[in-house]
């Protein structure tokens, strides 16, 4: 049974902007059409976190006194404006301009599909990728080996840079239904400059679980798992969101007295 109402698309009413990018034709917000994601949320010490967020007036998001959130996804895109890539961040979750309460800020975010991260650590696959976002965004992109793989009813992501295997983050594919489109406003830094951009996600398809049992995180070797590790992350994930199909616009960034 129809409804009669016509559901807009994500990219209806969005301008996009023409410009040329290193020789090749290039577009302002960026359309990720197809896409697949998944997250863990595992908690990490409140004061290492701290004392990695480069702005006074950043504070993290904390899962209770003490311990805060570390935000891990990763990103599948087939198809895109700037071509297909992997990407994987490592987010901190954050309040701007006010302290966080523990729990409550966090439960905010969900409740109101709006979350907002400093971005921490940001390895993709292609160098089209790692260049405009370094170079426009402020993102802490570089070059690294990214690959999904589904095995037996579960997702992985592997991250490996140098030679070493970094990371791996495995979940369940879970039965998934429509989910809220959701705002993710991202912090970062170009040039001791905070800037801030706006992401909107339409998640096609869409699972979240609190079961510890439904996903992991497993550091490898190298400095990045290194520095991981000095962040006190928890032995298992508290949260964890599986989106096999979704569709996002990237918006252009601003300085963060713009907002």
């Amino acid at each position: 049974m129809t409804t009669g109402v016509l559901e807009m698309s994500l990219f209806d009413g969005i301008v996009q902007w023409e410009f040329a990018w290193q020789g090749r034709p290039a577009k302002l917000p960026v359309y990720y059409y197809d896409n697949t994601s998944i997250t863990v949320i595992v908690p990490a010490q409140t004061r290492a976190i701290r004392a990695r967020l480069p702005h006074p007036e950043m504070h993290p998001l904390e899962l209770w006194p003490g311990r805060a959130a570390v935000a891990i996804t990763c990103f599948e895109y087939r198809r895109t404006d700037i071509d297909p890539y992997n990407e994987l961040s490592v987010a901190f979750p954050i309040v701007y301009g006010r302290h966080a309460l523990p729990s409550v800020s966090l439960a905010h975010q969900m409740v109101t599909h709006r979350y907002t991260a400093f971005v921490w650590k940001l390895p993709v696959t292609t160098e089209i990728a790692r260049s405009a976002g370094v170079e426009l965004y402020g993102y802490p992109k570089f070059l690294a080996d990214i690959r999904f793989a589904r095995e037996s009813g579960w997702t992985a992501c592997s991250l490996a840079s140098d030679g070493r295997e970094v990371l791996t983050v495995r979940g369940r594919s879970l039965a998934t239904h429509r989910g809220p489109r959701t705002r993710y406003v991202t912090y970062s830094v170009r040039d001791g400059i905070p800037l801030v951009a706006n992401v909107l996600v339409e998640p096609i398809a869409f699972a979240q679980s609190f079961r510890p049992t439904d996903a992991e995180l497993v550091l490898g070797s190298g400095p990045i798992a290194d520095e991981m590790r000095e962040l006190g992350l928890g032995p298992r994930p508290v949260a964890y969101q599986f989106a096999p199909k979704t569709e996002a616009i990237l918006f252009a960034p601003r300085n963060l007295d713009d907002e």
